[in-house]
């Protein structure tokens, strides 16, 4: 009884067991469950736990509100009755821009500081670079600003905007508030605009260029194109900025003066007729209300002037200039003349244009107007001017180049005659210099025919040694063939004779090898037939060795009795033709016929 009712028990409590598994699985996986996506972070509000003080903004762990730290990408399992979430975009600063950041939490500021570090309250001093964050956009919020990209041809003119102020005349310092002395090479910053602000300016040439009461132009470097799209952009945006300070400069100087005693203005060439003081058919003046100071931001800047040069000659006639003046300022001074001058149209307006008016007249009043026609003189108040100019805005830390008069105009009643002077001492300049040429043509006659002349005494000359050298070189030739002829037979000569003389040694060599040969053969033939005792004896002898080896004679009887029965039992003795040839072969005298019978008939 005891033992069933514990399996039901057991089988009871595992039901139930299994039913707040499935339960807790459903709630979470269907009620807790949240994903934040790529980019994004989910914000955290607390139902539940310690209020905050009334300072605080976000909570920590254990307090009730929205908690400071934000959950990132992926997927999260919450409480929905302790927590609410909200899943917002994550700060992302992309290439080329970088974030302030403007802290709502944190410790207060000293008195006097609007620069935060990091844990401060307020705007911070460093700078979020290219990236994605996660920052409670209840504590913070974040401003992105383009980044500082100094164009190439251009610095950066750094001035603090925090701090205390610098000394009077002096370059601020780390902490301090002012023009700082060291500038920003061209590149890439990620700068913070409340903390520094950048001016760039121009380093190399630079034009100042006059055209008498149509004023003129301060014509200035434009932006270099570059391949890096970002870059590009940036560095243009930088230039748009620049030429909006420019422009603004020169409106406040056009509202605080009259345009005859400002030396620059924002005009544009004018649509709309031409202007009183312009003479008839010239292009239209500009006037101060009716366009920009600067053109285009690929091309060249050009700043415009309302001022020209114009002062008394010696001799009390008005000179009018049209006149170039190139500076330069070197990267190791901008920040000097930013700080003293300021942007580039207040160092034309203030410096360079007082100057290069000063110096014109003191200079040309020390001239007369004859002498700004007549070369020499007009060069020699060029170089004037340019010393004069030049030593005078070095001390500026302005460093002149050139400074070119491409035109001067002097009254009509003093020029005519001084024109046709000029033109009576041309003439008369050109009509010396025809006698000149026509007497320089003569002896130019003279001396082609002469020429002529000796050309062709030379050709006639060469054509002589030219025959002779021919004749030498055929004679020459002549001769060496005839002597290469010679030497050819007498070597012919000597080859025939040794050819003679050999054939004659080896006859006679044949010839004793055959006596020599032959005699031997001789002497043997003669020691056989002594050896055979006769010579038909040694002609039998030959006549047998001549014979082939393997013949054999069959000798028949011829006397009684039957073929077969003699042949069995007959000797060479018995036969009569054996018996003769034993005879002759065998030497006279009594002794062959025992000496045949003693040896027997040869087989």
């Amino acid at each position: 009884m005891n033992a069933s009712r514990n399996i039901a028990v057991g089988k009871a409590a595992g039901g139930i067991l299994a039913a707040v598994v499935v339960c807790w699985v459903v709630w979470q996986w269907f009620f807790c469950r949240f994903y934040v996506p790529v980019d994004h972070m989910a914000v955290l509000t607390a139902k539940e736990g310690d209020a905050l003080p009334a300072t605080q903004i976000l909570a920590r762990p254990g307090q009730k509100g929205v908690l400071e730290e934000p959950l990132g990408e992926g997927r999260h399992f919450r409480n929905p009755v302790l927590y609410e979430w909200e899943v917002v975009p994550a700060v992302i600063i992309p290439a080329g821009k970088c974030g302030v950041v403007t802290a709502k939490v944190g410790t207060e500021l000293p008195p006097g500081a609007f620069l935060a570090e990091r844990g401060e309250k307020g705007i911070w001093r460093s700078t979020l670079g290219p990236g994605k964050y996660r920052l409670n956009p209840v504590g913070y919020k974040v401003e992105i600003v383009d980044a500082m990209s100094i164009p190439i041809g251009y610095v950066g003119v750094v001035t603090s905007l925090s701090g205390e102020e610098a000394a009077e005349g002096q370059f601020a310092g780390p902490g301090q508030k002012g023009v700082r002395q060291d500038v920003l090479q061209p590149g890439l910053y990620y700068i913070n605009p409340y903390e520094y602000k950048v001016d760039v300016l121009e380093i190399g040439l630079n034009q100042v260029s006059l055209t008498g009461r149509e004023g003129g132009q301060v014509i200035t470097k434009g932006q270099l194109t570059t391949q890096n799209v970002t870059m590009q952009e940036l560095s243009g945006n930088v230039l748009r900025e620049q030429q909006k300070k420019r422009q603004d400069y020169l409106d406040r100087q056009q509202q605080q003066a009259t345009p005859q005693q400002t030396s620059l203005t924002a005009p544009v060439r004018s649509r709309r007729g031409t202007s009183e003081d312009q003479p008839q058919g010239a292009e239209p003046m500009m006037t101060p209300q009716e366009g920009r100071a600067f053109v285009g931001t690929d091309a060249l800047a050009t700043l415009t002037l309302a001022q020209y040069v114009e002062f008394p000659s010696r001799d009390g006639f008005e000179i009018r200039l049209d006149m170039t003046v190139e500076f330069e300022f070197l990267p190791r001074d901008i920040a000097q003349i930013f700080r003293r001058y300021g942007d580039l149209p207040a160092v034309v307006d203030k410096i360079i244009m007082p100057q290069i008016l000063s110096v014109s007249r003191l200079k040309g009043s020390s001239y007369g107007a004859k002498e700004f026609i007549v070369g020499e003189g007009r060069e020699r108040f060029q170089a004037d001017l340019k010393e004069s100019l030049a030593g005078i805005l070095q001390q500026k830390y302005i460093l002149v180049h050139n400074a070119l008069i491409r035109h001067v105009s002097v009254p009509q009643e003093i020029l005519d005659p001084i024109q046709q002077a000029a033109l009576a001492l041309e003439q008369n300049s050109t009509n010396i210099e025809r006698q000149n040429t026509a007497r320089k043509q003569a002896e130019l006659n003279t001396e082609e025919a002469l020429i002529d002349q000796a050309r062709e005494e030379v050709t006639q000359e060469t054509t002589k040694l030219v025959a002779e050298i021919k004749a030498e070189e055929e004679r020459e030739v002549a001769g060496i063939l005839a002597e290469a002829e010679r030497q050819v037979a007498e070597i012919m000569k000597e080859t025939a004779e040794v050819k003679a003389s050999t054939t004659r040694r080896l006859g006679e060599a044949a010839a004793k090898v055959i006596t020599l040969v032959d005699g031997e053969k001789a002497r043997g033939l003669h020691l056989k037939v002594a050896a055979l005792g006769s010579p038909e004896a040694f002609t039998l002898a030959e006549s047998v060795e001549k014979l082939d080896a393997d013949l054999r004679i069959d000798i028949l009887h011829a006397g009684p009795g039957t073929l077969w029965t003699d042949l069995k039992s007959a000797r060479l003795s018995d036969l009569g033709a054996a018996r003769d040839l034993q005879e002759a072969a065998s030497p006279p005298g009594p002794s062959r016929g025992a000496a045949g019978d003693a040896n027997g008939p040869p087989r």
